[in-house]
């Protein structure tokens, strides 16, 4: 009788993980060789490669070795994971789990040509938190970048952006506040003498040369007013603009040598000036003098009135770098009435006509200017122009400050009327300016010499915008000033005086 040896459970779970050894050696042969498009192993006999696991005996041995070998930097060993070979030759089944950091994944893969469950899971949390990581760098780049272009690009605060800075002169009130200021959008009852009007005709009639080639040549022209119709200001300024109002520093530049003395702000703050009210003015164009203008001698003379022109405000600056501003322009787009434009010059216009006058008053010939012209403005948009006259009108003590209209046109295609504007304001730079600089360093000229006074200017100053008082240092008599003044008595009726302060009344007593 055949005997049959009794089998241990060791070796019956020797023989079982023997079979699995073979079916899973052959799963992963047959998986392998489908992916590599070869022939598979035995094919010839019929069977799987005999010595496949003999191979990945050796394969896991050599690995263990290398990673048993310490770094080269001397430092601990590396961490060696534990293979499903080593849980096979300690009788550890598969249970198709993935043992965390222990087990060796590659190895699960060759034995069952999967990855293990939840190194799957791992994996694609590893890619969801890295993508995640990735959103938040690109996300926080694009803020640093973002934050980095606004504190480039900010506007400095003495600065408003060219749509913001009309915004308090939308409103007719703006015309009353200036009527009761004594600025007035209209011409006066008296008019302007007969020598300004004799002027600006002449500043009107005499010819001067057009740019040939630029965007008014007669077969481009109605092109480009078509294009800037719905754009905005900046576009008008680029397009139209220099062909209204040519630039003294440019012609200056191409051979207008008398022009040097002249300096232009664009879009900037007249910081250095005693505005009417607040906001101070900031045309989109305007042109004043340099201190090459003067002489140093009559530099020297104006110093005193100055005081720190780098911090301080004088009525006779508009900013630290012009002096006695004569031109100013403002620039309005469709759907922007050219009054808002027209408010804004009043301003920008009383401080430059305020300047003249003040200083004549310094040596008593302020009657000069009575109904004198002493400043232009211009204010366009797309489609047409207004051009003004600036005067004040003087009785006695009281000045009040006038605008007289000298043209309105409308652009229209293959016309002269187009080019009124470009001319008349080259006539304005050739033949009115020199004359305006002489009769400005005439009286520069009579200032007493040696005051020793550090002096600002003053003005009755209120705050239109914010409808409080502004927040300036102030006298009983509502002048704004600072540093030392000028008693009354040394120039009186200019407002380098300072009235001298009312007495306290008594605590005790009513009314």
């Amino acid at each position: 009788m055949a005997t049959h040896p009794i089998s241990t459970p060791l070796q019956e779970g020797q023989k079982s993980v023997s079979k699995n050894k073979h079916r899973d050696t052959g799963e992963c042969e047959e998986n392998f060789r489908r992916k590599s498009k070869e022939p598979r192993l035995g094919a010839q006999t019929g069977g799987t490669d005999p010595n496949l696991e003999e191979k990945l005996a050796e394969w896991a041995e050599s690995k263990r070795q290398r990673e048993s070998i310490p770094p080269a930097s001397g430092g601990p060993p590396r961490k060696r994971f534990k293979s499903v070979k080593d849980g096979l030759d300690e009788g550890v089944e598969l249970s198709g789990e993935f043992g965390g950091e222990d087990q060796d994944p590659i190895y699960y893969w060759a034995r069952t040509s999967r990855w293990p469950k939840d190194y799957a899971e791992q994996k694609r949390g590893y890619r969801m938190g890295h993508s995640l990581l990735l959103k938040r760098q690109a996300s926080g780049s694009i803020r640093r970048k973002r934050s980095e272009t606004e504190l480039s690009s900010a506007t400095p605060t003495d600065q408003k952006p060219r749509e913001s800075k009309s915004i308090p002169y939308n409103t007719e009130r703006y015309d009353v506040f200036l009527t009761t200021q004594g600025v007035f959008m209209e011409g006066s009852d008296l008019g302007i003498t007969d020598e300004s009007r004799k002027t600006f005709e002449t500043l009107l009639a005499a010819d001067q040369l057009a740019p040939i080639d630029s965007l008014f040549r007669d077969d481009v022209f109605e092109e480009t007013l078509r294009k800037v119709k719905e754009r905005n200001e900046a576009r008008v300024m680029r397009d139209i603009t220099p062909l209204v109002v040519p630039s003294a520093e440019t012609l200056a530049k191409f051979g207008s040598k008398h022009l040097k003395i002249l300096v232009e702000t664009y879009n900037d703050g007249w910081d250095g000036c005693v505005p009417l009210t607040s906001p101070r003015p900031q045309p989109d164009y305007a042109v004043g003098f340099k201190e090459e203008a003067f002489t140093e001698k009559q530099f020297g003379a104006l110093l005193p009135f100055l005081s720190d022109r780098f911090y301080d405000r004088s009525c006779f600056m508009a900013t630290y770098y012009m002096f006695f501003p004569f031109l100013s322009c403002e620039v309005k787009c469709s759907g922007q009435p050219l009054e808002i434009a027209d408010r804004q010059n009043a301003h920008s216009m009383w401080v430059a006509v305020r300047a003249v006058v003040e200083l004549f008053k310094l040596v008593k010939r302020e009657q000069e200017l009575d109904r004198e012209i002493l400043a232009f403005s211009i204010s366009h948009d797309h489609n047409s122009v207004r051009i003004y006259g600036h005067y004040p009108v003087i009785n006695g003590s009281s000045v009040k400050y006038f605008r007289h209209p000298i043209v309105y046109y409308t652009f229209i295609p293959s016309t002269a009327d187009k080019w009124t504007a470009y001319k008349f304001i080259k006539n304005v730079y050739d033949l009115w300016m020199p004359a305006h600089l002489k009769r400005l360093c005439s009286a520069i000229d009579q200032i007493p010499s040696g005051v020793g006074f550090n002096v600002t200017t003053l003005s009755r100053s209120s705050d239109f915008a914010q409808g409080s008082e502004s927040a300036s240092v102030r006298s009983d008599s509502g002048y704004t000033h600072s540093g030392d003044a000028i008693g009354a008595d040394t120039y009186p009726n200019t407002s380098f005086a300072i009235p001298p302060p009312k007495k306290a009344k008594n605590a005790d007593t009513l009314g």
